[in-house]
């Protein structure tokens, strides 16, 4: 028998100041069971970054052909597509091309990883992935984050300047999001 998937409760804020938004969200985000906590967290810090009405978050991993976020359209096209971890340079691609117009973006979970993932493209010939979001969250971030496996999370996310302030259960972290070339 599979192990069901653990709800968390999630009290969202979230703040651009670059952008000049403030929004706030109650969730719920389901935590498949083979889902780490670094990667649940993932998840949540890029359903901040890219908070935008109408963002919902996906399926996770039991859909692993699915977004990890997204806006859909009326007419059930996407405006906005996210990814996070380590996907497949390829996937990024397929992402892009199906979703003409469609803001894509990916949050990985080390700049270790983001470069790796540069390389492979590169390797492959995909020329596409200058038109996504690509940023990578400070590792010493995402590893203070996960040990926080709270059933109900309260978290308010600040992100000014290429830097994301987070506030969990009164604790105060903070770290760069990392981008490509810089």
């Amino acid at each position: 028998m599979a192990l069901p998937s653990t709800l968390h409760h999630l009290d969202l804020h979230v703040a651009h100041a670059d952008r000049g938004m403030e929004a706030s969200a109650a969730l719920k985000v389901a935590r498949h069971p083979s889902e780490s906590p670094e990667r649940l967290w993932l998840r949540i810090v890029a359903l901040a970054w890219q908070w935008t009405d109408g963002i919902t978050l996906g399926p996770g991993l039991c859909e692993p052909d699915e977004p990890d976020a997204a806006v859909a359209l009326p007419d059930g096209r996407r405006a906005l597509v996210v990814r996070v971890g380590t996907p497949a340079a390829a996937r990024v691609d397929r992402d892009i091309r199906a979703n003409r117009g469609a803001h894509v973006a990916v949050l990985f979970e080390s700049p270790r990883r983001m470069a790796a993932f540069l390389e492979e493209a590169s390797g492959q010939g995909i020329t596409r992935l200058g038109a996504a979001d690509l940023a990578a969250i400070d590792p010493p971030l995402l590893a203070a984050l996960a040990t926080r496996d709270e059933r109900r999370i309260r978290a308010g996310f600040t992100f000014v300047e290429g830097h994301v302030y987070v506030d969990v259960g009164g604790t105060t972290l903070d770290g760069p999001l990392h981008r490509p070339g810089a």
